[in-house]
């Protein structure tokens, strides 16, 4: 089976890629618990690219922290392709985050001391895959995202369309269930946005899952459904 019919019958199952029921998120300030996320539900299935908007303060940052298990919540769950993180250890957490979770961040976050192929390859270290050549995989992933000529190249010799795509290859390096991207765009000029969007396009049409936070509704034309948020509530007006 190819990689892209295995992504279509993925996208046949049942079982939400994410899931929070319920999800409370409050964080202690002083002397008061300040309420961030208020019993959210939210269930995102195989090959749904789906956005979540927000203004500044409605809990977008905190939401992806939930979606992206990067934070526990006071109340509710959150649930990993079916598995409930709560019952799981950090160590257990980590790994099965690593392994189901590509992340894109706005800033990027590349290793400015490692090389193109070296920051692609860089979520294998703790979760390496046995019988796979890590090397001619980041190789291929890297060709992908139209940067074969950079494969050797460090951060700082690249532009910051460039990052953004070597990002997008590192997020995909271990076949991950979920593409989380937080403001894929925001640090870019429009053309160099538009170009780094229509790689998540190619990447939804081939039946990746994708969750895209961001304040752009010009982005939300990419994505199949759109969650609005509002002072810690899903706004469904």
């Amino acid at each position: 089976m190819d990689g892209k019919a295995a992504y279509n019958e993925n996208s046949r199952s049942n079982t939400p890629v994410i899931e929070l029921v319920n999800l409370c998120k409050s964080y202690h300030v002083g002397d008061m618990d300040v309420p961030i996320l208020k019993s959210i539900d939210l269930r995102v299935m195989p090959g749904e690219f789906v956005a979540i908007m927000g203004p500044s303060g409605s809990g977008k940052s905190t939401l992806m922290n939930m979606i992206g298990c990067l934070d526990r919540p006071n109340c509710g769950q959150v649930l990993l392709m079916g598995k409930d993180v709560d019952t799981l250890s950090d160590p257990e957490l980590a790994k099965l985050r690593g392994l189901e979770i590509g992340f894109v961040f706005q800033n990027f976050n590349l290793v400015p001391r490692l090389t193109t192929l070296q920051n692609v390859e860089l979520p294998t270290y703790a979760n390496k895959k046995p019988g796979v050549d890590i090397r001619q995989k980041a190789m291929n992933l890297v060709e992908m995202v139209g940067l074969k000529e950079r494969m050797n190249y460090k951060p700082s010799e690249m532009s910051g369309g460039q990052q953004q795509r070597i990002a997008i290859a590192r997020a995909l390096i271990n076949d991950p269930s979920l593409i989380l991207a937080d403001e894929p765009t925001g640090n870019l000029d429009s053309k160099t946005g538009d170009e780094i969007m229509k790689i998540f396009s190619d990447l939804h049409e081939k039946g990746r899952t994708i969750v895209m936070i961001t304040h752009d509704p010009d982005l939300t034309e990419f994505a199949d459904r759109v969650v609005h948020l509002k002072d810690g509530i899903i706004d469904n007006n």
